[in-house]
């Protein structure tokens, strides 16, 4: 698995700075005031800093941006990075401060001089985040980063304050490496044992079999992998943290290892992208484990349907009917609407085992949220307002992009099948809130629900903010800020 880049917290050092290689990150507030470790700065390079400071060049800079000074006279660095970034700092531009560096570096060294910068933990996250890379397929290994020194006036606090993040870090690194897999690699064979793996770290962690998902009668997610040559398996990850007979709050996450939309086929053009369809369970099993790692002191239960969606003399067929674990019979329009009947199943088998205290299900299951929200943010679909409310709280603190999303009954009679309790599809109109509708159906009276539509937020074809592109990891972030506000003890 791709680790976390190793980063080391320092006292303020004023000699050390003059002989730093590599490079040397700075920070100047919108004000051009330096503070004690850009007025050494300053002083080595004969006064570059401050006259870049009063510039308009500097001025022009958004938080979180940075320009370089090439080889600066007086000091051993190729170049000094100057950040604009107050001394008290919103999150986000923190973040992106430390991220902006992290693309800067290269192969460098990189010294920090972060001084009394109260976004200190964030900013040493947010390069963390951005040195991410996937190199697992290439033959010619990129040579690796150099090191990393945060340069601080209280290095212990600050390290302190970071060590939580670390864990954040792994959890969405963790992520990003199974959405990145290709599916060759991340069968779901390989999928499972990545996870049982995790037992190390002390979740409790069972997989269900074939035979053990058609005693439970999960026919609507059987059904989407039956063309596939790959087992179709369920995988419950348990982290008890919490007080003994508190009812955990339960993860559900769609985990299509490929989806090359059955019999109703998707098109050649860019279907080698629904690597990432398992995006939703990569996100539960990240999110699983960051709770391990930070030790949460909370009861959650995370949950991965691992199917294949295949073409072959096997696969289910459109017009085909198939019996969930409800029991409610679904008319099978299309076979490239496998998801929400993946997650009817676990969603139901969730309920059935554990009586959640609430149930929060994640899927790229629609190119629908695409066109309604982009790759800029999640569609959130919820029955219960202090639930969803919890958690778009918590997706703003964390700068992960979220949008709620309505639901309603009248979306349902698109859904109305003539041979069957319903279909699986309502066709293009409205096929996000269709699709949320139709799960709903699988979500019983009283229990807080949230769906997560991340079509469009789990994987780019750009660089965001915090990740290069491919796998970004959105969701780690916004549900552990979630479940340590709302739900740990």
């Amino acid at each position: 698995m791709t680790t976390p880049i190793g980063i080391t917290f320092v006292e303020n050092d004023l000699d050390a700075i003059a002989g730093a290689t590599g490079r040397v990150a700075v920070f100047v507030g919108a004000e051009g005031k330096l503070d004690q470790l850009a007025r050494r700065v300053n002083r080595l390079c004969k006064g570059a800093l401050g006259r870049f400071a009063a510039s308009e060049a500097f001025a022009d800079l958004k938080p979180g941006e940075a320009a370089a000074l090439a080889c600066p006279a007086g000091m051993e660095a190729e170049a000094v990075d100057v950040v604009r970034l107050d001394r008290k700092p919103t999150r986000e531009d923190a973040r992106k401060a430390g991220a902006t560096l992290a693309r800067r570096q290269g192969k460098a060294d990189v010294l920090i001089l972060v001084g009394a910068n109260a976004g200190a933990p964030d900013i040493a996250f947010g390069f963390a985040m951005r040195a991410y890379e996937f190199t697992a397929h290439k033959t010619e290994k990129a040579n690796p980063r150099g090191a990393v020194r945060v340069m601080a006036s209280t290095p212990e606090q600050v390290a302190a304050k970071a060590g939580p993040m670390a864990a954040l870090a792994e959890g969405v690194f963790f992520t990003r490496d199974l959405v990145n897999e290709p599916a060759n690699v991340l069968t779901t064979d390989d999928f499972a044992a990545r996870l049982a793996a995790m037992q190390e770290l002390g979740l409790d962690v069972e997989i269900l079999e074939e035979d053990d998902l058609r005693k439970l009668g999960m026919g609507a997610l059987l059904g989407v992998g039956q063309g596939s040559e790959s087992p179709s398996k369920v995988v419950v990850m348990q982290w008890n943290g919490g007080k003994k007979n508190d009812a955990p709050l339960a993860l559900v996450g769609k985990g299509v290892c490929f989806d090359s939309g059955g019999i109703s086929l998707k098109p050649a053009l860019g279907m080698e992208e629904m690597t990432m369809d398992m995006g939703g369970a990569g996100v539960v099993a990240g999110v699983m484990r960051t709770l391990a790692l930070r030790k949460a002191r909370a009861n959650v239960v995370g949950l991965v349907g691992l199917v294949e969606n295949m073409p072959s003399g096997k696969a289910q067929r459109p017009g085909d009917v198939v019996r969930s674990m409800k029991g409610d019979t679904i008319e099978v329009i299309n076979t490239d609407a496998e998801g929400r009947l993946v997650l009817a199943d676990v969603l139901w088998y969730a309920q059935e085992r554990f009586n959640p205290a609430g149930v929060i299900d994640l899927a790229t299951l629609t190119g629908a949220i695409i066109i309604g929200l982009g790759h800029e943010k999640a569609g959130v679909f919820s029955n219960d307002d202090a639930l969803c409310n919890a958690f778009l709280k918590a997706a703003g603190s964390e700068c992960e992009g979220a949008w709620r999303m309505p639901l309603g009954e009248a979306y349902d009679k698109a859904l109305k099948s003539q041979v069957a309790d319903m279909k699986n599809t309502g066709g293009r109109p409205a096929g996000s809130i269709t699709a949320a509708q139709f799960l709903k159906r699988f979500v019983k009276d009283g229990c807080a629900w949230i769906h997560l539509d991340i079509a469009g937020v789990a994987r780019v074809n750009e660089e965001t903010a915090l990740a290069p592109k491919g796998a970004t990891g959105w969701g780690v972030l916004s549900l552990d800020r979630l479940i340590a506000d709302r739900f740990e003890v």
